[in-house]
């Protein structure tokens, strides 16, 4: 194992336990109230951002292996599955929700408000954690300017059916699996979601 891919795993050890800490807090401080579901959305999806973030540069600029690469994205998969505590962490599954009547269409309008402020504050953290220079990666990727390079070399219409038909994939593997015992449910999701990034 190299360096850049050692620190990127303590850097997403590191995201993951952060979050975890910060949702029991937030959970306990804020229970009893409506608020701690969207606590838990902003912290779930920050961690859920900030590690594709982490593994889209590893993958680009640390050059790793394509094996290795989907190996890292399925147990990343698995962790944000066993860690979300009930978040959803994408618009479209919050929209589901609401159109199964599981949660008010006002609640996924403010789910998905929490997601969307969640993306843009991990857009905001990661540049932070790159520029410590924690890694030779991460000095490269600094160098760059942060610039990320699109792996879809396709015109704009045939990237967004790509894109669609990937997320209808992922969303239907999620809505198929409900009522699987979650610690199976985890694996089988992951496991569509590491196919989808193969394909």
């Amino acid at each position: 194992m190299t360096a850049d891919v050692a620190v990127s795993l303590s850097v997403l050890a590191g995201i993951v336990g952060l979050s975890d800490a910060t949702r029991r807090v937030l959970t306990k401080t804020l229970a009893g109230s409506r608020l701690s579901v969207y606590a838990v959305e902003l912290v779930s999806t920050f961690q859920l951002c900030c590690c594709t973030h982490e593994l889209k540069v590893l993958s680009e600029v640390g050059g790793i292996e394509p094996r290795l690469a989907l190996t890292l994205t399925y147990l990343a998969s698995v962790v944000h599955g066993l860690t979300f505590s009930g978040a959803i962490g994408n618009p479209s599954g919050a929209l589901e929700h609401a159109y199964h009547a599981r949660i008010s269409g006002g609640c996924a309008l403010r789910r998905i408000a929490c997601q969307f402020a969640a993306a843009a504050a991990a857009r905001a953290a990661v540049p932070v954690i790159w520029g410590i220079g924690l890694s030779g990666m991460h000095v490269r990727h600094k160098l760059l300017g942060y610039q990320c390079i699109s792996p879809i070399h396709a015109p704009l219409p045939k990237a967004a059916a790509v894109e669609f038909a990937c997320a209808f994939a992922v969303q239907t593997a999620i809505t198929h699996t409900r009522w699987v015992e979650e610690k199976y449910r985890v694996h089988a999701v992951a496991a569509v979601i590491a196919t989808v990034v193969y394909a």
